[in-house]
């Protein structure tokens, strides 16, 4: 064990829980079968270990230190409920009888394993669609119900019911806690990749906070997709939209060093670097992109993927192929007719036919109104009156989408914009 200031014990427990809290957690999950109290012992491990660790010092591994510490704070518990519930107390005692050598050895092992245990868990079929992705984000990947919700375009009360539910579901129905097997894997595969799709979302664009991008959840997501990937066999068993979406992911992250000024600015693509795009992440998801086109049954995401492929490969937004992007959100809109969809094919064919033809379109997403709260869709709005000439709209459209954003860096951009303006 090393010594450390509790400052410095501060610091590392900080870390530990940005980047291995949901591992943990998702074992405790394992271990205790119970989330509400594997998250209340969870939280208690991290608050004993900050007690604890200036004055002993920090364990070699820590990781198994918080688990182990979180499972006797979870026994804790169970005894001072069983005063009131007498099962409680039996319950306690399982968990303890089964605590032993054997259990402890392996659970490094298995903490890589516990997170794609918990999201199939988390999307079994049994649970309504919208619950399967609001609790895997909420338990999974750690978001609060505020981001899930903006997500969702939704309020936040209503998330927190969906997780409520789905978690008394997942207990009273006593779903199992394991990987399907192949037979099963179909039909639990599109939640999964839908779940894995809005973690990585998060984290390219953050709902809210002080920056633009979350590292920790893109590359959590790309390691989950290629977790998925390895469940299926290749390649009479390889499923296309696996291959996609993680091609999909890594095209998008390629960009993440380019995205940001040094001081934490957004960078739109026009503007952006492409010297500091990430080629080796290019590479791979060209060569998973142009792999899942040659098979049959792809869908939205290597569509997605096939998009953000062309931006990768074109040497400046005037050299992009937007006619070749317009066709491909066409096709797209066909399989995944959403209004996000139809901002985005505008915005395509702005670039392809002027702002005069894109305008029409976003005015036509917007009329439908599944949009009205959301900041992209007057900023993108707003850009065209701006190019466009039309000051006073653009000014209007620009603060709409100002008072929707929550997130700092754009709400710096909008301003900025605004200001431009004047």
């Amino acid at each position: 064990m090393s010594e450390r200031s509790t400052e410095q014990i501060r610091e590392l427990l900080d870390s530990l829980y940005r980047v291995d809290s949901g591992r943990i957690l998702a074992t405790l999950i394992r271990l205790l079968g119970d989330f509400d109290l594997a998250e209340e012992a969870m939280h208690e491990a991290f608050a004993a270990a900050l007690s604890l660790w200036p004055s002993s010092g920090v364990p070699d591994n820590p990781r198994p230190w918080l688990i182990s510490t979180a499972r006797f704070k979870a026994i804790d518990t169970l005894r001072r409920r069983a005063r009131f519930d007498a099962s409680q107390d039996e319950i306690a005692r399982y968990l303890e009888a089964q605590w032993g050598e054997a259990e402890r050895s392996k659970e490094e092992d298995s903490l890589e394993d516990d997170r794609l245990r918990l999201i199939f868990t988390c999307c079994h079929p049994s649970l309504a669609p919208e619950a399967r992705v609001a609790l895997t984000l909420r338990e999974v990947c750690g978001l609060t119900t505020e981001e899930i919700a903006k997500a969702f375009l939704t309020t936040p009360s209503t998330l927190a019911q969906r997780i409520v539910r789905a978690k008394a579901k997942i207990r009273d129905s006593r779903i199992p806690y394991e990987v399907p097997t192949l037979e099963e894997l179909p039909k639990r595969l599109d939640a999964v990749l839908q779940v894995i799709y809005l973690v990585f979302n998060e984290g390219y664009s953050a709902a809210a906070g002080a920056e633009v991008t979350r590292a920790e959840l893109t590359a959590e997501a790309i390691r989950l997709g290629r977790l998925v990937m390895e469940l299926q066999p290749e390649p009479e068993g390889s499923k296309p939209e696996i291959m996609g979406l993680l091609s999909l992911m890594l095209l998008q992250e390629s960009r993440r060093a380019a995205r940001t000024s040094p001081t934490g600015e957004l960078i739109l693509l026009e503007n952006q670097d492409r010297s500091l795009w990430n080629r080796e992440q290019i590479a791979e998801g060209v060569a998973l992109l142009e792999k899942a086109l040659k098979s049959r049954g792809f869908g939205s995401y290597t569509l997605q993927a096939a998009i953000a492929a062309v931006h990768a490969e074109a040497e400046s937004v005037a050299l992009t192929d937007w006619r070749q992007i317009v066709a491909l959100y066409d096709r797209l809109i066909r399989i995944q007719p959403s209004p996000v969809v139809q901002l985005n094919r505008a915005v395509a064919i702005a670039m392809l036919d002027g702002p005069e033809a894109g305008l029409t379109q976003v005015d036509a997403v917007l009329e439908q109104g599944e949009l009205a709260n959301y900041y992209l869709a007057h900023s993108v709005r707003a850009d065209m009156y701006r190019r466009l000439g039309r000051t006073a709209e653009a000014r209007s459209s620009y603060e709409k989408a100002l008072v929707l954003t929550q997130q700092e860096p754009e709400r710096q951009f909008l301003q900025e914009r605004i200001h431009q303006l004047k």
